[in-house]
Parts: C-alpha cells; structure tokens; sequence
C-alpha cells in the first residue's frame, strides 16, 4: 500500500509542496477542476518522471498501480487496436477455489514479512538511538574533557558527533591496553609535539671542578695549628702566652741587620734573639704556611669560578626554553654563595691567624644537587631532542597514546555501548534472514500462482462483461469484439470500428468499463490475479446521472469487497471534482458511521498555488440535497408544507437537473393511466404547497394525504430505475 504522496515543483504544486500523509485502504480527494487532481495521479503512475515528488510505500513489496485518468484514456482507446484483459471467466470452481488460496496464503506471508519488517525497523531503529545516546556521550564525556589538552589527537574528527564517536569505536577495536600510559606523561609530551614543531634544546653544562673545591674543603690544613719549634728556648714563652702569630708578624716586619723592635721601636733585637726567633720558625712552619696560603687562593678561584657558572646557567635557561626549575635553582645558587662567602671569612682569619685551627662549611650537597638537578634536565632535553629529531614519528605515536589512554578510562562506556550494539546487530541480522525466507517463499508462491493464472485466464470473460453491461444501459449500437491475439476493438453493428464516432460520454463509459475489468483482470495471464492498488480520477466527468450511478454503484461494490478484505484491491485513492458523484460513491447505506479504513481530503487552489485539508473519517461533502434527504428520513418531525417544498427540490433536483428528465418523460413510466394520474397529482401537490400558504378557503392538507404522496414519491424512484438511490438516501438496506 501506498503510505505518502508528496508533491512539488511541478503544475499548481510550488516549491512547499503537498504531502498526503496516512493514506488508508479508501481515500477520497475532492478538489475543483485545475487544482491538481490529475497531476496527483500522474506522479502515482509514473513517480520517476517527477524529480520533486514521491510515492512513500508501506513495505519494500510496491504492488501493481492501476490509474484511471486522462492519459489511461488516450493510451487505451487511442487507437483501434484495444489491449486485452485477462480475467478468471472460464475457470473451474475448483480451479479458483486453489488461486484463492494461494493468494490467502500469498497474502499471509506479505503480512508476515510486513510485521517482521516493522520489527526490524523497530530493532534498527533502537540501535540508532543507542548509537545517537552513545555519539552524545562520546561528544560531552571524552571531546569536552580533553578537548582543551589533546586538540590535536582529535583532528579530523571533530567536524561532527558522529565521527568522533565512529573514532572512538575504531580506536577501541584496536587498542592497546593503555596501562602504561600516564596522563601527565602524556600532557608534558602534548606541550612539546602538539603545536609548531619544536627547535632542539642545548644541554646544560655539569659544573667543573667540584671535586677539587670538595677536597679543598676538607684539607687538614685549615684544623692544623701552624706554630713554630718547640724546643727553642724562646718558644715556651710564645706559646704561653698565645702570641705565636704576632711574633711572626713583627718576625716579617724586622729589619735586617736592625736592634729596634717593630711594634716598640726600642733597641731590644740582638743577635742571640733574631736566632732564636729564626729557629722557632723553621722550615716546617714555613712550608705549612705556603700549603696555606696556595690552598687558600686555590680555593677563592675555584668558589668564582662556581659562582660564574651558576650565574651563566641561570642566565641562559631565563632565555629559552628550560627544564630546569629556575626558581629552586636561583634559591639553592644563593645558598651556596652564602656558603662560599662565609668560607672565604674563614681562609681570611686563617691566613692571618695561621695557629688557630678552623674549618670551612662543606658546600658538597648544594653542589651534587645542582649537578643532579642539572643531569635531570639533560636527561629531559636529550628526551625532547629525540622528539624533535622524530617529530612526525612521535607525534603520531603521543596521538596514539592519548586514544588507548582515553579507552582505558572510558571503557565501561565504550564496553556498555558494545555489548548493546552488538545484541542490535545479531537481531537485526536474525530478522534480515527470516525477512528474506519470507521473501523467497513470497516468490515462489507468487510465481505458482502466476503460473497458475496462465491456465485458467482469458480475454473473452472481459469482453462478455462489458457487453453486458453496454446493453444494459441502451449502448447497443456498438459491442467490443475480441481480433487479433489478446486485442479487442470497438465496433458497429455493421462492422465498422466505432472509435471516431463514439461521443465522449460514450468513450468515457466504455473506457471505464474496460478500467473496471482491468481491474478485476490483467494485460497477461500472469497478473491477473495480481494484488493492486486502484487511483480512479475523475470517471464521470461527461455522463448523465442514470450512467454517474452505474459508476458509482461499481466502485461501492469493489469498496464494500476491500474493507471486507475480499479483493486484490488494497487500495483505492478516488479523485473528483462532481458533489454528486463523490456523495454517491462515497456513502455505502444510511446505517454505516465512521470507517477507520477511509479518509477524507479536499484540494484547494488559491492564487495558483494548491493546497490540500485532511478531515480523515470526517466526510467533508455535506450539500444541501442530503440535507433534503435528511429531512424526508425525519418526515414526522417536520410540517406538511416543509415536507412538500423537500419534495419538490428533491424531485428537481435529482430528475431534472442531474438527470435532465422533464416531467412528461416521468409520468410515461408509469405503465397505467391510474398511475400516471396518481403521479400528476403528486407533482401537482409538491409545487402548490411549495409555492403557495394556504388561505382560509383552502382544504389543509392531513397527515394521511402526506404518506400517501410519499408512497408515489417512493414509485417514481423505481419506475425509473432509480430505487437503489431512493433506498440509499432513506438508509433503506436493499435485501440479499
């Protein structure tokens, strides 16, 4: 069945379009001449030839289309040549009773594969919500948390929600575990690689000649007591009193060859004194005093030369990039200047003081800590030069750590997602599988009866049908005769063919005949007994009303046949412009309401521009004659007057405007003269009370006069062949 129809872009349809949504097994499209009707069954018949538009099936299974509308006319009777319609006129009982039931059983497994489809589109379409749910959560828990740090990881993916998650997916299936892996290992390398490429790094020199100023350090000559000889006779006083440094002070300032003393300025330095001052002093002080002195100045170049170095590196790494920290290295620098400082304050008091026994601060765990701090950051540069030398090669191997990092974290996410999509897929695969069993017993059944069809189908069933009902409404001038193979033609009694002299409303009739067996048949043996879907436009345009009730009356008939679930119909979409024939064929009998099966629209033009109304089971077609109807059904609700002036327009508006019979061609179907006075004087009666009030000298009319007048109001419906109407409009079921 058809689900949607949508137009556009083409004749009154703009760029907004139609849409005739929810199409059920009867639909009726009323609309006015121009504002599309045939356009809409154009698009139905040949979809392809309108790029803007679109027939929406139900199912994959697009059933055969049959139109009936201008173009079928000109097609069918365009020439003399007529295809013929193959129908199960000469089959056995037997015969259609086994089609039957195929065709039951054909139409089981259709509804079977449509069920199962719509499970499967159900189960598709849950897997799309899991994947819509999981596309979402891959967006705000994984792009928005580390968007800011890995941008780079996620080029190329980053264009839509889809392909992030689709990434997301693709990395998992293909990850490694990511234990390894740690984030602040992964941000440092993102600083160096995520961005321009970076330049190579110096490495920062060791310090030099640490060992040496650790040595000085600890030298046992800043404890060592420097003093002269013991065993000199002036030496017990010296070291009394502690003046052994003063001594050799003025021993330097002592002239030679001179008595006076350098700090008393007296003649107190004789020869025995010098000698014995010159021995307290000997060789070994000498020395000791020039280890000191070596040492001393030894170590103040080495404590520069530190300091410079300190300096240099801190300067260099201020200027560039560096993997040290510069703070602690300035705090620990400054320290081990103090250190130096207070040191050099000590080799000063012992240069000038060599007989007392001091020693320095040990500089030694300030500068193994810049040594090790230094070797750290080497190790780091020489790491980030690798990196530079590979970059392309790193790079891609820090894009790969970032996403087996993020799997690691995200996988109970990534694992729930899994576990439901994968349970979707086997699903829909599961009913794929039984969706294409049900296709190829659907195939094999559907040729069986094709096969069938060719055996017990033939055209002379349709062309006695026809003729039939020709001459059942007065055409007896001309008959379709069967030619050539599967042909048939139009022809007059004399054998001439009849095509260039059929009137239009002959040719309309005729061609909608044929249409209705077509529709009961097929153009081959193989279709027809085929399921179809049925769009009449338009089938009464040039007929009288006795032929506009035929027609409806064979459309009702194949409508009551559908809804019972009785024909290959499954569908009929009816177009019209008439009131009346859509009031017609669209009422079935007085007692059926509402019918889920059948909808209801009206097109619209307004401004060259069509539009379309849904009133679904709501019959929008409500006129002022079954509104006359309406009031005849409820006779004992109203006056006698009103009931004569119903008549009337009834009687008019039935017999002498649609039918445009004269009240002569009326009263001569009465077969008797009684019955035609009896019919005159109704005729009579109807006009008088609708014309004219009575006055006080006129008879009144009663109650039984109105029922009797009613009664031959009822005969001329059926003297005229018009009863089933009359039975219609009064909601009177016809027996069997």
């Amino acid at each position: 069945m058809i689900q949607k129809i949508v137009i556009k872009n083409t004749a009154t349809f703009d760029t907004e379009g139609v849409e005739i949504d929810n199409l059920k097994k009867i639909n009726f499209i009323y609309g006015a001449n121009g504002c599309g009707k045939t356009t809409i069954s154009n698009i139905i018949a040949s979809p392809d030839q309108y790029v803007d538009s679109s027939v929406v099936w139900i199912s994959d299974n697009k059933d055969d289309v049959l139109v009936y509308n201008k173009a079928f006319r000109e097609k069918n009777f365009g020439t003399n040549n007529i295809p013929g319609v193959f129908t199960l006129g000469e089959a056995t009982k037997e015969q259609i009773e086994e089609l039957e039931q195929k065709k039951k059983k054909l139409h089981e497994l259709n509804q079977q594969g449509i069920q199962k489809r719509n499970v499967l589109e159900k189960k598709k379409q849950e897997l799309e919500e899991v994947k819509k749910q999981f596309y979402e959560s891959c967006w705000t828990r994984i792009k928005n948390k580390y968007n800011s740090l890995f941008k780079e990881a996620f080029v190329g993916f980053l264009n839509s929600k889809v392909n992030f998650a689709q990434k997301v997916i693709a990395s998992a299936e293909k990850a490694g575990s990511g234990a390894g892996i740690k984030y602040d290992d992964l941000v440092s390398r993102a600083a160096t690689l995520f961005g321009e490429m970076p330049s190579l790094i110096q490495p920062i020199p060791l310090l030099m000649e640490v060992g040496n100023i650790q040595e000085l350090e600890e030298n046992v000559i800043w404890e060592k007591k420097i003093v002269g000889k013991a065993d000199v006779a002036i030496a017990p006083l010296i070291e009394r009193l502690g003046i052994s440094d003063w001594v050799n002070n003025g021993r330097l300032l002592l002239e030679k060859d001179s008595e006076v003393c350098p700090f008393c300025q007296k003649k107190t330095i004789d020869q025995r004194f010098r000698e014995d001052i010159e021995a307290y002093f000997d060789e070994t002080f000498t020395q000791d005093s020039r280890t000191l002195k070596e040492i001393s100045n030894l170590y103040l170049g080495l404590k520069e030369s530190i300091s410079n170095q300190l300096a240099n590196i801190l300067e260099r790494e201020r200027l560039s990039p560096t993997m040290l920290d510069l703070d602690l290295f300035d705090a620990n620098r400054t320290s081990l200047i103090q250190v130096f400082s207070r040191n050099k304050e000590i080799i000063e008091n012992k240069l000038k003081e060599p007989s007392r026994s001091l020693t320095l601060q040990s500089s030694k765990n300030l500068i193994s800590w810049f040594n090790e701090a230094i070797t750290q950051a080497n190790d780091k540069i020489k790491s980030h030069n690798d990196i530079v030398s590979n970059f392309s090669k790193e790079k891609q191997l820090l894009i790969d750590d970032v996403w087996n990092y993020i799997i690691k974290e995200e996988k109970d996410l990534i694992d729930s997602f899994m576990r439901i999509k994968s349970g979707c897929e086997t699903g829909i695969s599961n009913l794929d599988k039984g969706l294409n069993n049900l296709r190829y017993q659907y195939s094999v059944l559907n040729d069986e009866i094709k096969e069938g069809n060719k055996n017990v189908t033939s055209v002379q069933a349709s062309v006695d049908e026809i003729n039939k009902t020709l001459s059942a409404y007065g055409y007896t001038s001309f008959s379709i005769v069967p030619v050539e193979e599967h042909y048939y033609q139009i022809k007059r009694e004399n054998g001439e063919i009849a095509n260039s002299t059929l009137s239009e409303g002959e040719i309309t009739f005729i061609t909608f005949l044929y249409f209705m067996q077509l529709v009961k048949g097929g153009k081959t043996p193989e279709t027809a007994n085929s399921d179809r879907i049925i769009v009449i436009d338009d089938p009464i345009s040039s007929l009288d009303s006795t032929i506009l009730f035929v027609v409806s009356s064979l459309i009702k008939e194949e409508i009551k046949k559908i809804k019972r679930g009785e024909s290959n119909i499954l569908q009929l979409i009816l177009l019209t412009h008439n009131v009346y024939f859509h009031k017609e064929v669209s009422f079935i009998d007085g007692r059926t309401g509402k019918n889920k099966d059948t909808w209801f629209w009206i097109l619209r033009k307004n401004n060259n521009r069509t539009t379309i109304q849904c009133f679904e089971q709501e019959n929008p077609i409500q006129g002022s004659y079954e509104l006359l109807w309406n009031e005849l059904r409820n006779k004992d609700k109203i006056s006698i007057i009103t009931l004569q002036n119903t008549m009337r327009r009834v009687y008019e508006t039935y017999f002498k405007v649609l039918g445009k019979y004269d009240d002569d061609y009326i009263l001569q179907k009465f077969p008797s003269l009684q019955e035609k006075e009896i019919c005159r004087s109704l005729l009579c009666w109807v006009n008088d009370g609708s014309h004219c009030v009575p006055d006080d000298y006129s008879v009144i009319p009663d109650q039984e006069q109105a029922e009797r007048y009613l009664e031959v109001f009822k005969q001329v419906f059926e003297v005229t062949g018009h009863v089933q109407h009359y039975n219609m409009m009064m909601g009177i079921e016809e027996a069997g």
